[in-house]
């Protein structure tokens, strides 16, 4: 082959102009008419490590709804009633504590719940009336009020709660579930992050990253209103025809670029993005559309009405997303707004009020539709509060709230594979500490991936000569006495 020299005036013809030249007209037809249907042979190279994979054992639950509550609700003012904070409500106990529990701040003395409690459901799981909504599900859930945690600090916390460590970079427990089965749709991200529109959470948009699992496997962004996806649709829309022969070129040259570029999971991770959001333009759209809904169904989530309209929104579009195959939606709050230092009888008010309308209609949704049985719906935060008051500069005790515990916090399941209506584990009379069938953050996740058919021992990562797993190096232990 003879190889000319170059003219000097010479321009390479980038990416960028050559479909801008060739890409919608008849010269770039004819061309990928040339390159026959062998541009379509590696057309899903890149996401063929979220094609469905089988899980280590039967799985419960295909799907997983994550109701993250940020900030550390309060175990005593929920679901675990201490009649003997009512009776010893005023009484100093902060001395008797300081050396088990750390940096306590402002503190004075014991205080009671401003909520009352009763017993609810067949199963008569104790609830407050922060909640009146929730009550009406308490038979499809299992509570658990006996976690415990191992930092009072919320970063840590909530990365350890979400990751299995107390620091960054390593997966979300989403991403390992993806990482461990896949996707069971073609044209939707396998996992999806409804954060709210009003901020995000403590940690940001780490709290749904991949760490040193593949980018592939991290949370997808949705937002709550006008498009989901910025720039997912062109400003000028070709024709069908073309528009297919421009992606399938398109897929061609990323795939030579790629094969020159092995290992390099960015790169793998960039290219099925750009696919899957070409998949998406009709798909995520049609997901988040809910204005085929009828009125019963917004009027059950809160939609159309203050304060639940935003919440109420992003629950719903949880079910149309696990309707539709995604494996793992989580839902935020902006901020901490469970972080009740102070205005504990407002502030924890008015976080019920946002959330627990959509929660209980989110249930009552999946259940009458026939998915909670195949939903995995979790509810929880990163760390439970103490017993104590804890009082704002003016000492005034009507302002009081409540510090970080890290010795004792609630959270519960619903859906598949759970055993509705069980109370599980104990804290001591005051609610100061998990005494009674502890159950770890180890444990924790331990048991949500039994349930999705994963086993926490065998999903890991060779990492650096470690196996990394969610559940790390510790002893970890599935809470079966919740499972149906």
């Amino acid at each position: 082959m003879r190889i000319e020299t170059m003219p000097t005036n010479f321009h390479p013809v980038t990416r960028r102009s050559f479909f801008k030249h060739m890409g919608t007209g008849i010269q770039g037809a004819a061309l990928i008419h040339l390159f026959g249907q062998n541009l379509l042979a590696d057309e899903n190279r890149a996401v063929l490590s979220l094609l469905p994979q089988p899980p280590h054992a039967p799985a419960k639950a295909k799907s997983v709804i994550h109701l993250f509550m940020n900030g550390g609700p309060s175990q005593m003012d929920l679901f675990d009633p201490k009649p003997a904070l009512d009776m010893h409500h005023g009484e100093p106990y902060s001395n008797k504590i300081a050396g088990e529990i750390e940096n306590i701040k402002d503190a004075g003395a014991l205080m009671r719940s401003p909520f009352k409690f009763a017993q609810h459901g067949q199963c008569g799981m104790w609830v407050s009336d922060a909640l009146p909504h929730l009550t009406r599900q308490v038979d499809d859930i299992a509570l658990v009020r006996s976690l415990y945690t191992t930092n009072i600090t919320h970063e840590p916390a909530v990365y350890l709660i979400q990751t299995g460590r107390m620091i960054t970079g390593h997966p979300t427990f989403g991403s390992w579930v993806v990482y461990g089965l896949g996707s069971d749709c073609e044209n939707l991200p396998a996992y999806v992050v409804l954060d709210d529109p009003l901020g995000l959470p403590v940690n940001g948009v780490e709290n749904w990253q991949a760490g040193f699992l593949p980018p592939l496997y991290q949370g997808t962004r949705f937002r709550s209103s006008g498009s989901p996806v910025l720039n997912l649709r062109p400003e000028l829309q070709d024709p069908p025809e073309i528009v297919q022969m421009q992606r399938a070129l398109l897929n061609r040259l990323d795939h030579l670029h790629k094969r020159q570029r092995p290992s390099q999971s960015k790169l793998d991770a960039r290219i099925a993005s750009y696919e899957l959001a070409a998949r998406m333009q009709v798909s995520a759209t049609d997901a988040l559309d809910i204005s085929r809904e009828s009125p019963q169904t917004l009027e059950m989530y809160g939609i159309g009405r203050d304060p639940t309209d935003s919440y109420g929104r992003r629950c719903l579009f949880a079910r149309r997303l696990v309707e539709r195959g995604v494996r793992f939606v989580q839902l935020y709050i902006n901020g901490q707004i469970w972080d009740n230092h102070t205005g504990l009888a407002k502030d924890m008010k008015a976080a019920c009020d946002r959330t627990d309308l959509p929660i209980a209609g989110l249930l009552k949704d999946l259940k009458q539709r026939g998915l909670l049985d195949e939903t995995l719906v979790i509810w929880g935060g990163e760390f439970g509060r103490l017993p104590i008051a804890q009082l704002p500069a003016d000492k005034d005790e009507k302002k009081a709230g409540r510090d970080h515990n890290k010795n004792a916090f609630c959270s519960w399941l619903a859906g598949g594979g759970v055993k509705g209506g069980t109370t599980y584990g104990a804290t001591d009379e005051l609610g100061l500490a998990a005494v009674e069938n502890r159950v770890s953050v180890p444990d924790w996740h331990a048991t949500l991936l039994h349930l999705m058919g994963l086993q926490h021992d065998e999903l890991y990562v060779d990492e650096h000569g470690l196996k990394e797993k969610l559940t790390g190096v510790n002893e970890a232990r599935i809470v079966k006495e919740i499972l149906a």
